[in-house]
């Protein structure tokens, strides 16, 4: 990866763990493991409720706080959902958009993740795009197709200005999903060459 246009991020993703209480001793901890030197950029992608124990946690540290998720919307009847400018206000600089599980336990669609990362972007958040295949897609051959496809739809209508504000992360949904017992080869996979994990 040529470092001189692109920056590596190495970025955490919570899911739904962690109270806040937790999230505090976490990062007192996490901070103690940090290295000096900075070649990376840090990300913890914590649960909403997390958010502002995170920011205060990681104050006056190299890690970034990210979300999890957002709405599209900036407000209104949208219970449970949370917008772009609401995290914005908590400290939040990132949010995971079109990760594979809500693409697959919430039906979201290119067209939905579209929508995010504009709503992301617009807000001065900086969207973390998640692509991948399935382990079917992977044995049709379909791999770069179809993240290119991901890509593309994701990045449609995108200012070519804001495009460096977008973080691509790849990660093969059949990959993150094999149990630990099976082999490393049906576990790990490199990222195919045109997409970096994480690079921005």
């Amino acid at each position: 990866m040529n470092r001189r246009y692109r920056k590596t991020i190495i970025a955490g993703n919570w899911k739904m763990n962690k109270t806040a209480t937790e999230a505090k001793k976490f990062a007192d901890d996490f901070k103690a493991l940090l290295p000096k030197t900075k070649w990376c950029d840090v990300v913890v992608c914590v649960p909403s409720v997390d958010i502002s124990a995170a920011v205060r946690a990681f104050k006056d540290s190299r890690v970034a706080v990210g979300a999890r998720n957002l709405f599209y919307e900036d407000h209104g009847a949208y219970t449970g959902e949370v917008s772009a400018a609401m995290l914005c206000d908590l400290g939040v600089k990132y949010v995971i958009v079109g990760h594979s599980e809500r693409r697959a336990m919430f039906g979201e669609t290119d067209a939905i993740v579209n929508k995010k990362v504009h709503a992301a972007l617009n807000a001065g958040l900086n969207p973390i795009i998640c692509v991948g295949e399935s382990l079917d897609q992977r044995e049709m051959g379909v791999t770069m197709e179809l993240i290119a496809l991901q890509v593309k739809s994701a990045l449609a209508g995108v200012a070519a200005e804001n495009i460096r504000r977008c973080v691509i992360a790849y990660e093969p949904i059949w990959a993150s999903s094999a149990p630990p017992s099976a082999p490393c080869t049906a576990r790990a996979s490199p990222a195919p060459s045109p997409f970096s994990t994480a690079a921005r």
